[in-house]
């Protein structure tokens, strides 16, 4: 993955360049500077508070920089929520490519999972000890930005803001902290104060009004509960603006979220497919406990955290060819335009 930012830099503006003296190599692994070596969460010698408090630091540096890749190296635009917000209110945001919403052709939705970690990470975990290619969704964007044209990628994590903790991110100081987080402001932030209100805000306010035919989504963990509670709320629109979702490991419950409704059943066993962590070789069929849920294939991979990176090639030719089956059912459904009738077409001025 290229680097066109210094991940360094934002250390080194920090507050604690020394005691975190890392960086990403060419293949995007956060390696030591002067060992090499991998990131070690032990710095300090019987002092979990201190090493806590750095991997915090370390957490947050990353989030910053991954946002400044969305933006400089995808192209991506920040859009910030609500936007009716005032300008002292807390505001949440999410990433838009250009022109995604005035594109007719096909959009992609990234939704990840329930976590620490913010818009265009899969896992802050991951990043640390298995690299930006894995624990990044970029790779997911730049083929959907090659392949579709445009890309959404949702934040749903960001619900709230720490008025304590806004002042110390950058600050390895624990003094007192024992006794003051937990006491510590946070304020919900309107629109998006649970990852199910944030999805359909972005839905109602920008997916569901753009000119794009083809919506497919992708969500991780808990972002398939939280795509299937946005199916529930708003079934029709996205019943027809929806093609196709792939689920990676996710947290739905189909019975217990859907309950019994045919015609979503219906959908979800015919627009969704699911991978799981598994032995079985990617792509292969796991089968399903539940007789209403979507087909299963297996991930490829038993690692959870590297279930996305594992599937990234299989679902979108799963995507392909689930857009190519939608438009030959579209063509085949059309009326065959003849000779005549297009020359009724072009003398109509309606």
């Amino acid at each position: 993955m290229e680097q066109e930012l210094s991940f360094r830099k934002l250390v080194e503006s920090s507050e604690c360049p020394e005691q975190l003296k890392y960086d990403f190599n060419k293949n995007g692994e956060l390696k030591h500077l002067d060992t090499n070596e991998p990131f070690v969460f032990n710095y300090y010698k019987n002092a979990h508070e201190s090493n806590h408090k750095r991997y915090q630091v370390l957490g947050h540096l990353i989030t910053q920089y991954v946002y400044e890749l969305l933006e400089r190296v995808c192209k991506l635009q920040k859009v910030h929520i609500p936007t009716d917000a005032t300008e002292d209110e807390p505001r949440s945001f999410f990433f838009i490519s250009e022109k995604a919403l005035t594109n007719s052709s096909s959009l992609i939705v990234l939704l990840q999972d329930r976590g620490v970690f913010r818009a265009g990470q899969w896992g802050l975990k991951t990043i640390i000890h298995e690299g930006l290619d894995h624990g990044t969704q970029i790779p997911f964007i730049k083929t959907a930005l090659q392949c579709y044209g445009g890309v959404i990628v949702l934040n749903p994590n960001d619900n709230f803001i720490d008025l304590k903790m806004e002042d110390e991110w950058l600050s390895l100081s624990t003094k007192e902290e024992s006794s003051t987080v937990n006491s510590s402001w946070r304020i919900p932030k309107r629109c998006s104060s649970s990852p199910e209100e944030h999805t359909i805000y972005i839905w109602d306010n920008f997916i569901s009004k753009s000119a794009a035919k083809n919506v497919a989504f992708i969500a991780h963990g808990y972002g398939g509960l939280v795509f299937i509670n946005l199916l529930m709320q708003r079934t029709w629109e996205v019943m027809n603006k929806v093609y196709s979702v792939a689920l990676i490991d996710s947290m739905h419950h189909t019975l217990h979220q859907v309950k019994n409704n045919p015609q979503v059943q219906e959908w979800i066993q015919k627009h969704c497919r699911e991978w799981v962590t598994n032995s079985k070789p990617l792509d292969r069929p796991t089968g399903s406990l539940v007789k209403v849920d979507c087909p299963t294939v297996s991930a490829g991979t038993e690692k959870y955290s590297l279930a996305p990176s594992s599937t990234l090639q299989a679902i979108f030719k799963y995507l392909k060819s689930t857009l190519k089956a939608k438009n030959t059912v579209a063509l085949s459904r059309s009326p065959i335009v003849t000779r005549s009738s297009k020359n009724k077409k072009r003398g109509n001025t309606c």
